[in-house]
């Protein structure tokens, strides 16, 4: 499993969550398996998105999709305060502590 991994500061996340929203389709096609949306408990105007994809490939081809469609436009990412941040990342364990 692989996760890119989007950081970036958001003037109203309301705004925000609904231009996501608004990409489910697009993301569905792009392979994304899953999702988790994190906010910092002190700073509520910052986002964490993790978005899971089978392979490296297909998380870095969204990257790119990210970088050059649709961040570049007021419509497409509305709320979004400076430059995202991107990481790609292999999954390399997960515990789940209370099973």
């Amino acid at each position: 499993m692989t996760t890119l991994h989007i950081e970036h500061p958001v003037t109203d996340f309301e705004t925000w969550l609904r231009a996501f929203d608004s990409f489910a389709s697009i993301r569905a096609r792009s392979g994304i398996r899953g999702y988790t949306i994190r906010r910092p408990v002190d700073d509520p105007k910052y986002l964490m998105l993790d978005l899971e994809f089978d392979t490296a490939e297909r998380a870095e081809a969204f990257a790119d999709f990210l970088h050059s469609r649709v961040w570049p436009s007021d419509i497409a990412s509305p709320a979004i305060d400076g430059t995202p941040k991107t990481r790609v990342c292999d999954v390399v364990r997960v515990a789940d502590l209370m099973a």
